[in-house]
């Protein structure tokens, strides 16, 4: 894979944050520091997205004429299939 090299700027207090993560170990350069935040940031993003389409798919889809409890169990039904209860 191929880099780009960028010039940035921070505060000083900014400086200071990422070079304390780095004096902790938890990186070893600000350009691992902030490759991290960057990913973070595609994951938190595609989440979000995800539960955007999820929204909107419900929105669309109108009103159910299911009560709470047989859509609650519908759900924990799914679930149970799915090993994730």
């Amino acid at each position: 894979m191929s880099t780009i090299r960028k010039t940035i700027t921070f505060t000083e207090k900014q400086d200071k944050w990422i070079k304390s993560r780095i004096t902790a170990g938890e990186f070893t350069n600000d350009s691992e520091y902030l490759r991290d935040l960057v990913r973070r940031d595609q994951l938190k993003n595609a989440k979000f997205l995800v539960l955007k389409v999820a929204i909107t798919e419900g929105m669309e889809s109108g009103v159910s004429d299911k009560s709470v409890l047989d859509i609650m169990k519908e759900v924990e039904d799914r679930m149970r299939a799915d090993d994730q209860l």
